[in-house]
C-alpha cells in the first residue's frame, strides 16, 4: 500500500515535472520584407543576440521562437497573430515595428490571454484609455521621443518650424508629441502618404515656406529617400533637420551617406553610449553581424534581458500569469538605456539622449552621443489609463 502510495503521489507530479519543462513559446511578428524590411531584421538580430547572452533561455526555461512577416499590412500581422496563437500556442507575441499593424494585432492576442511585449511601436491607445493587464511596451510611447526633440529644439529657442511624418497612427503620435513641448511657430505640418519614396513636392514647399528647421518622421525606406533628396535639393546646409525618432541610424546610414550628416535626433539609446551594458552590446553585435547596431536591436535586445529578469524572479512560470504580470511591473534589470522603470500604465519612464550623425575614427556614419535631453520622461497618457484588475 505504501508503494502504491508513493507511486501515486509520483505520478501526480509528473504533469507539472513535464510541463514546467516546455519551452516558452514567443511569436515575433515583424516586417522582412519590402522596402522596410530591415527593420525586422534589425529587430530580430537583436532579438536573437539578447538570447545568446541568457544562454536561449528565459528564467532558465528553453525558448521556441515563431517567426512571421507582417509585410507592413495589417491584416497579414492579424493573420499571423491568430495562427500563432490558436496552432502554435505562444504565450507572448512581440516584434511588430508599425503601429498600424500592432493596432490590428494586439486586440486577438490579449483577448486571447497571451501577452504582448512590444519592443518598438507604443501606439498611445495602449498607454491610455486602453491600457491592459497583459500590454507592456518595453520600448517607448510613439510620443516619446518626439517629445524629446520638442525640449531640445524650444531649449535652442528656434521658431518657423516645419514639421513632416508619414499618415499612419505612429506618424501623428510622433508630432503630437513633439507639439506637446515645442511652443515655438509651426509653419506647416504636413502628413505624407506611408510609404511614399518621392518628396520633389513636399521638398518645394518648403523651400517656399523658408521655415527655420524642420522636424521631420520618416522611417526604412522612407527616411532614405526623404534626406538624400533633401540635401540634393541644396536646402541641407540652409534648414537643419531634426528628428524625433531612431529613424535615422544604422539601418538606413550606410544608404543615405554624407546627407545626414549633422542631423541632430532625439534617442533612448546611441552606439555611444558610456554603460557596460549598452558596450557588451555593441560590442558584441558587430562581431557576430559585422555592422553597427542600431536602436531597433538595441531595444529588441535590452526586451530579451528584462523578460529573462522578470521570469526569473517568479522561477519561469509564464503559466502563472498574475505573476508574470507583477514580476514584468517590477522588473529590475541592468538596461542598456541606463535609467528605466514601467509607468502604472506598463510604458517606460526612461531618459531621453541628444545625438547628432557624424563620423566615427573609422569614417563610419554614426549617432553620436551629445547629451541629456530629459530624464526619467514618462508619456503623456499614463493619467488616463485606469489599469483593469485580472
Amino acid at each position: 500500500m505504501k508503494k502504491i502510495l508513493s507511486m501515486a503521489a509520483v505520478f501526480a507530479m509528473l504533469p507539472f515535472a513535464v510541463f514546467a519543462q516546455e519551452p516558452i513559446k514567443i511569436g515575433f511578428i515583424s516586417t522582412f520584407s519590402g522596402p522596410q524590411g530591415v527593420l525586422g531584421t534589425e529587430l530580430s538580430d537583436g532579438f536573437k543576440l539578447g538570447l545568446r547572452h541568457t544562454q536561449q533561455k528565459l528564467g532558465s526555461r528553453d525558448v521556441e521562437i515563431v517567426y512571421g512577416d507582417d509585410q507592413a499590412k495589417p491584416d497579414i500581422g492579424r493573420q499571423l497573430a491568430d495562427k500563432m496563437i490558436e496552432s502554435d500556442r505562444v504565450q507572448i507575441v512581440t516584434g511588430i515595428n508599425f503601429s498600424n499593424v500592432l493596432l490590428a494585432v494586439a486586440k486577438p492576442v490579449l483577448d486571447a490571454g497571451a501577452f504582448y511585449v512590444s519592443v518598438n511601436a507604443g501606439p498611445h491607445q495602449y498607454a491610455g484609455k486602453q491600457c491592459h493587464p497583459h500590454f507592456f511596451a518595453a520600448s517607448f510611447q510613439n510620443d516619446q521621443t518626439n517629445e524629446a526633440i520638442g525640449i531640445h529644439m524650444q531649449n535652442l529657442k528656434l521658431d518657423d518650424v516645419y514639421i513632416m511624418a508619414p499618415n499612419y497612427p505612429a506618424g501623428k503620435d510622433m508630432l503630437t508629441g513633439f507639439k506637446r513641448y515645442f511652443k515655438g511657430k509651426i509653419s506647416g505640418e504636413v502628413y505624407t502618404a506611408f510609404g511614399q519614396l518621392d518628396y520633389a513636392a513636399e521638398i518645394a514647399q518648403i523651400r517656399a515656406a523658408k521655415p527655420k528647421a524642420v522636424m521631420f518622421f520618416y522611417p526604412g525606406g522612407m527616411g532614405i529617400n526623404f534626406v538624400k533628396q533633401y540635401a540634393q535639393a541644396g536646402l541641407k546646409d540652409q534648414i537643419p533637420l531634426f528628428v524625433g525618432s531612431h529613424v535615422i541610424d544604422q539601418t538606413v546610414l550606410p544608404a543615405i551617406g554624407e546627407a545626414a550628416v549633422g542631423v541632430q535626433a532625439a534617442a533612448l539609446w546611441s552606439e555611444s553610449l558610456d554603460n557596460p551594458a549598452s558596450k557588451r552590446f555593441a560590442s558584441d553585435f558587430e562581431k557576430e553581424y559585422k555592422r553597427i547596431p542600431s536602436p531597433y536591436a538595441a531595444l529588441a535586445y535590452d526586451t530579451v534581458l528584462m523578460l529573462d529578469a522578470a521570469l526569473t524572479s517568479i522561477g519561469g512560470k509564464i503559466e502563472d500569469k498574475a505573476a508574470f504580470r507583477k514580476a514584468m511591473e517590477d522588473v529590475k534589470f541592468e538596461s542598456i538605456r541606463g535609467s528605466f522603470r514601467f509607468n502604472k500604465n506598463h510604458f517606460p519612464i526612461q531618459n531621453a539622449y541628444l545625438t547628432e550623425i557624424a563620423k566615427d575614427s573609422a569614417g563610419r556614419f554614426v549617432n553620436a552621443y551629445r547629451g541629456v535631453i530629459a530624464t526619467n520622461l514618462q508619456d503623456a497618457y499614463a493619467g488616463e489609463c485606469n489599469m483593469p484588475t485580472e
